[in-house]
């Protein structure tokens, strides 16, 4: 998709379909549980230890799946461990917008480094925490979701925009032709 006038920095340009692993195909038995674990804030820590090797991290990222029954794996053809994951296994860092209005495109990057074009297939929506807070997300692949920092949270709201939908008014964003709720306004 990267075209050759397109800024080499831009979030666009950086959009491909990155060559990942087809864990959804890998149906190895579940050898057990590996003290691994994905802070809410996007921190893996072995061992409760941070890794602090990106180039680890990403790679790890890269074989995590979601299975049905809702826990996180890190899978290979022939292993398949269960990981602790406290949130969302990723976390958007940053966003950029291409257009305006509904012609409007989002593209966010993680932490990992994964480029996702919020669509139909890579919805956000936002929930509600315990403490009343606004919790967003976007579905980065397969079931794994990015939960989105603040300040990127902050930015989707100054793009946000209100419109009516039967008898109350939402709040939300365009992206790739769709609507995406953050909110509803009293």
């Amino acid at each position: 998709m990267a075209s050759s006038t397109l800024d080499p920095f831009s979030l666009v340009a950086q959009l491909s379909d990155k060559s990942l692993p087809p864990v959804h195909k890998w149906n190895p038995e579940l050898c057990g549980d590996i003290d691994i674990r994905i802070a809410r804030d996007g921190t893996w820590f072995y061992m409760g230890s941070p890794i602090g090797r990106k180039r680890l991290v990403n790679l790890f990222s890269t074989v995590l799946r979601k299975d049905d029954d809702g826990e996180h794996y890190l899978v290979t053809p022939s292993e398949k461990l269960r990981i602790d994951v406290e949130d969302a296994p990723f976390v958007v860092v940053q966003v950029e917008e291409k257009g305006s209005g509904k012609e409007q495109m989002l593209y966010f990057r993680t932490k990992n480094d994964d480029v996702v074009l919020a669509d139909h297939d890579h919805p956000i929506w936002v929930e509600i925490a315990e403490d009343g807070e606004p919790a967003p997300y976007i579905e980065v692949r397969d079931g794994l979701l990015g939960l989105i920092a603040r300040n990127v949270y902050y930015q989707l709201v100054e793009l946000g925009e209100e419109r009516q939908c039967d008898n109350h008014r939402e709040f939300g964003v365009w992206s790739s032709g769709k609507f995406f709720i953050l909110g509803n306004v009293s």
